[in-house]
Parts: structure tokens; C-alpha cells; sequence
């Protein structure tokens, strides 16, 4: 059996409901599975609700987007209280950073010949959060690109033509944030921070002094080599060690979640030591 703790629902830019992905965990016979939605826990109580009565272990989770330098570092907080005041108020410049960021890219698209109006971006993404990938499906059913690859690679990803930066907190007010929450914090697909190891490494050493909890290092674009670099780096440091698909469901298939029967699967093993930290 594996686990997956990184996944999103519809309440972030995934096309599956909290509900639908505890359906699609017990399909694919996992252990445990946490909602790690985009910069809001909205999802989560959703989540534990119908994890529990389906005798699935769940985990609440959330997914940041940060800064280190110039560098853009997503943090995963797990056992996060989800009905946290404080956790709420610091959410809120993120997600108003996120619209004002959505405005501007539709400006952007508007500029480049590409029209697509407010009411057909909320109309994709229902009551998520919405986000880069909404505009990246839209572009894909307008027919501009012919996948969520190519949207983010010709338009929306960093210096393209429609990218527009965004609010987000530094990693070290981020881990703080997630702390008070009664959270851990992680650091998610390290892998992406760098194609540098060395640089990678350097820049995770940073986070632990700025008190990161664990590290994710089964991850899909993670390979064996780098696998093992980063679990020796979790070690030589006392870090959690976690892994997760980043599954979003149809908007990004090739992500798919992990399972029993897939090519990534997360093992069991780094279970009993989240559940631990978190005094589950």
C-alpha cells in the first residue's frame, strides 16, 4: 500500500471534490491521503468528514507559495487546525493576491490578441481558488495550445508573455504561519527548486534554519539519485520525510495519484512518523 499527501481538490485548481478524491484513494488502495489545496483549507473539513466514515486516514494540509530570495518555494503545512483564526487572516493577502493576479494576466491575454472574460474563468473553476491553471484550460478548450504544458510554457509561467508575479510570504514567515496553526511544515518538490543539486540542497539547508519540519522526497519528477540525496539530507538534518503525487486530477493527467498498481507510490513507512509529530 503507499500513501499520497499531496493532492488537490476543487476548492484550489483541481477538478475533483474532497468527497471524489477519498473515492479515488480507496480505489487505488491507499493508506493515507492530506488535502494540500493551493493557499486555503476550505476543503478540509470536507475531507476529514468523508476520509473518517470511509475508514481512510486523512491528513489536513495546505499548500503555500513562498519566497527564498528570488527563488519561488512551495510549503506544505500538514495537521493544521483548519478553523484556525490567525491561519484565515494570513490566507487572506495570498488569495487577494491571487485575484488581483488573475486580472492581470486576463489584461495580459486580452493584449495579446486572447480574449476570455472574469465570468468564464469562475465559471471552470466552480467555488476554487482560482488560478494559473483555470486560464491554462481555457486556453486549452479556445484551442491557443494544445495542452496545460504549453499554456504555462508559451504564456503563464515565469517571463512569459502573460506571467504577472504575485503577494506571497517570505519561507520563514510561512513556516511561522503554519506553526501557529499547529501545523508541520514541509518543503515541497524540492526537486523543482533547482536543477542544481548543490543549489538545491543550499537552499533547503536554509529552510532548516528558518525551522522547515520535513522534506518531500517521493515525488513524480523526483528520480532514484535524487531520492536518495534528499532522504540522506532529511537525515544528516532530523526532518519529517513525506511524498505525494501533486495530483490535480483532469486538469493535469499527467500527474496521476499514487497507487498500489501505479509507477509512483509513496511508501507506508513514512506514515507513523508524520502522524507522530502531528500527535496523531
Amino acid at each position: 500500500m503507499c500513501i499520497d499527501l499531496h493532492t488537490h481538490s476543487s476548492y484550489s485548481d483541481g477538478n475533483l471534490s474532497p468527497k471524489e478524491l477519498v473515492a479515488m484513494a480507496l480505489a487505488r488502495r491507499l493508506k493515507a491521503l492530506a488535502l494540500t489545496d493551493h493557499d486555503t483549507v476550505a476543503g478540509v473539513p470536507e475531507l476529514l468528514r468523508y476520509g473518517q466514515e470511509a475508514g481512510l486516514t486523512v491528513i489536513s494540509g495546505v499548500e503555500i507559495s513562498t519566497t527564498l530570495r528570488e527563488h519561488t518555494v512551495h510549503i506544505l503545512g500538514y495537521g493544521i487546525d483548519p478553523h484556525h483564526s490567525e491561519l484565515h487572516t494570513k490566507l487572506k493577502p495570498v488569495q487577494h493576491g491571487r485575484s488581483e493576479r488573475n486580472r492581470a494576466i486576463l489584461a495580459k491575454l486580452d493584449d495579446l490578441g486572447i480574449h476570455i472574460s472574469a465570468e468564464e474563468l469562475q465559471d471552470i473553476s466552480r467555488h476554487g481558488q482560482t488560478g494559473r491553471p483555470h486560464f491554462a484550460q481555457l486556453l486549452v478548450a479556445r484551442g491557443v495550445v494544445p495542452s496545460v504544458d504549453a499554456a504555462f510554457d508559451q504564456y503563464l509561467g515565469h517571463g512569459k508573455a502573460a506571467w504577472v508575479p504575485r503577494f506571497s510570504y517570505t519561507a520563514a514567515e510561512t513556516i511561522d504561519i503554519i506553526h501557529q496553526s499547529g501545523g508541520k511544515a514541509v518543503l515541497a518538490h524540492p526537486g523543482v527548486l533547482s536543477p542544481d543539486h548543490e543549489v538545491m540542497l543550499r537552499l533547503s539547508a536554509e529552510l532548516v534554519e528558518a525551522g522547515i519540519d520535513g522534506i518531500e522526497v517521493w515525488y513524480p519528477s523526483h528520480g532514484r539519485q535524487l531520492r536518495r540525496a534528499l532522504l540522506e539530507f532529511a537525515q544528516n538534518h532530523g526532518l519529517l520525510v513525506t511524498g505525494g503525487s501533486d495530483f490535480h486530477g483532469a486538469v493535469r493527467s499527467n500527474r496521476p495519484m499514487a497507487g498500489w498498481k501505479s509507477n509512483f507510490c509513496p511508501p507506508c513507512r513514512l506514515l507513523p512518523p508524520l502522524l507522530a509529530a502531528l500527535g496523531l
